[in-house]
């Protein structure tokens, strides 16, 4: 399969250059102690029926947000005191750990610009990064823009970004930075093609995109080919994603998932018990704790989003607490300035990122060589859709989106690129579960299956209220 080449860069604290680079311990009276408090355990009970679970809290919790301003955030280290003739080993080891945890604190949340919390992020201590992208091609698309994006269907192709591609150019600018070689492995999930077990490459030959400019322009060229259907889970991304990591030898990357609804749950699902789809996506998430991976959610389109919250609560006992989920839609509503919401979605979705990283550091994952990846390999994209970009080639670089363009959209004089054809077998399923047959309609015309429709209350395509019910035979 084809992903990243191995990027010759290490993780590891080298420990003779730390020695020598490293201030002799301060005196006991010094006031820059910035060791950790031991760590502490939380017990949280998932809605899902887990047992109680034990978790370790690497971030401070996320409520708080009493920060100190970033200048005096990274003040400098203090003066080096006289030298000493004597130094225990645990004193010097406790002065790197709190070291090391000053490096690795968490950043203030008063930026106006992406390129402040990129600085931001470097600050904190983050030095290297790779983005892997997973985008949702799951049928919802279709109706869950009728408020957040004018009524139109999430992957609208037009003269303006629609927010799949907002997303990934705000996160690909602020980590741009931190990829050395600027490759991104990008992938689909969600079609005709993988549904809930697969996913696709941009490129039928599997290469990643060149940059975050190419991946915008390479899925433009997709959308037009890609069928829409479902059902929904991120498990196969997660484990793409793992894959990745593994042969990469353990670099750290960061996994963004941008979608449009929560994993599936059908109505037959009974309460505090996982769907399918549910189980395999915790089970992922679990699994990756023990990669240096970092998965960020992006929830784009009118939601709702309640699931995906108590998942970033309540999923079992990790290694380290490795899923964030973001609210793309309710950041973008807000009242501010474009540029200021830009910086307030990058901050969301990467400010636990340098915490994370420390702990792939602490517990030792950081360039470490496994096999316990399923070794996943990506389906080509879908047919029709190798255009100008399919070998992505560093020549055939699109000027579409400049690096330092607001992508924030006026909805007006947009144009729509085609969309792939309908088929019979999207008239006869379900668009909810898709999976029963449609054998229910509704006063508005539009039509599911009896069980999901019989507890709706307005319609998932035009959102109407529902009035009327009709069985079908």
């Amino acid at each position: 399969m084809g992903v990243t080449p191995s990027k010759e860069r290490s993780r590891y604290w080298d420990e003779q250059s730390f020695n020598a680079a490293s201030p002799p311990p301060p005196p006991p009276t010094t006031t820059y102690d910035f060791a950790p408090p031991p760590p502490t355990t939380t017990t949280t009970t998932s809605s899902y029926g887990y047992a109680p679970a034990t978790t370790y809290d690497y971030a401070p919790p996320a409520t708080t947000y009493d920060y100190a301003p970033p200048q005096y955030e990274y003040a400098a280290p203090p003066p080096r005191p006289p030298a000493e003739t004597t130094t225990t080993t645990a004193t010097t080891t406790a002065y790197r750990r709190r070291a090391l945890d000053r490096r690795f604190s968490r950043i203030s949340d008063e930026y106006h610009t992406v390129e402040q919390v990129t600085q931001a992020l470097a600050q904190a201590g983050l030095e290297s990064s790779n983005l892997i992208v997973g985008i949702d091609f799951t049928k919802s698309n279709e109706w869950t823009g009728k408020y957040s994006f004018g009524g139109r269907s999430l992957h609208h192709i037009g003269d303006v970004p629609n927010p799949y591609e907002q997303a990934i150019s705000i996160i690909g600018r602020t980590l741009s930075n931190f990829d050395d070689d600027n490759l991104i492995p990008c992938f689909g999930f969600g079609d005709a093609s993988t549904h809930d077990q697969d996913v696709f490459g941009f490129y039928p030959d599997g290469n990643p995109c060149n940059g975050f400019a190419e991946a915008l322009a390479r899925y433009r060229e997709l959308v037009p080919h890609v069928r829409l259907a479902g059902p929904t889970s991120f498990a196969p991304i997660i484990e793409m994603a793992m894959t990745i990591v593994e042969k990469s030898g353990g670099q750290y990357h960061v996994l963004l998932i941008i979608a449009d609804g929560q994993v599936t749950r059908s109505v037959d699902t009974e309460t505090g018990q996982l769907s399918p789809q549910e189980q395999q996506t915790v089970d992922a998430i679990v699994k990756a704790s023990e990669f240096p991976l970092s998965i960020i959610l992006v929830g784009v389109g009118d939601g709702p989003w309640d699931t995906m919250k108590e998942f970033d609560d309540n999923i079992p006992t990790r290694s380290f607490d490795n899923f964030q989920f973001v609210n793309f839609t309710e950041i973008m509503s807000k009242n501010i300035p474009q540029s200021r919401k830009e910086a307030v979605f990058a901050l969301a979705a990467l400010m636990e990122i340098p915490l994370q990283y420390k702990a792939t550091l602490q517990l030792g994952i950081l360039g470490r060589r496994t096999s316990k990846s399923r070794g996943r390999v990506p389906l080509p994209p879908p047919s029709g859709s190798y255009g100008a970009y399919s070998f992505g080639t560093e020549t055939s670089k699109p000027t579409s989106f400049p690096p330092n363009t607001s992508l924030y959209p006026i909805y007006e004089n947009t144009t729509t690129a085609p969309s792939a054809p309908a088929t019979s077998w999207d008239d006869r399923v379900c668009p909810i579960c898709l999976v029963n047959p449609k054998d229910m309609a509704f006063g508005c015309g539009h039509q599911t299956c009896c069980e999901c429709g019989g507890s709706l209350e307005s319609c998932p395509i035009c959102r109407s209220q529902i009035q009327t019910r009709i069985k079908l035979y």
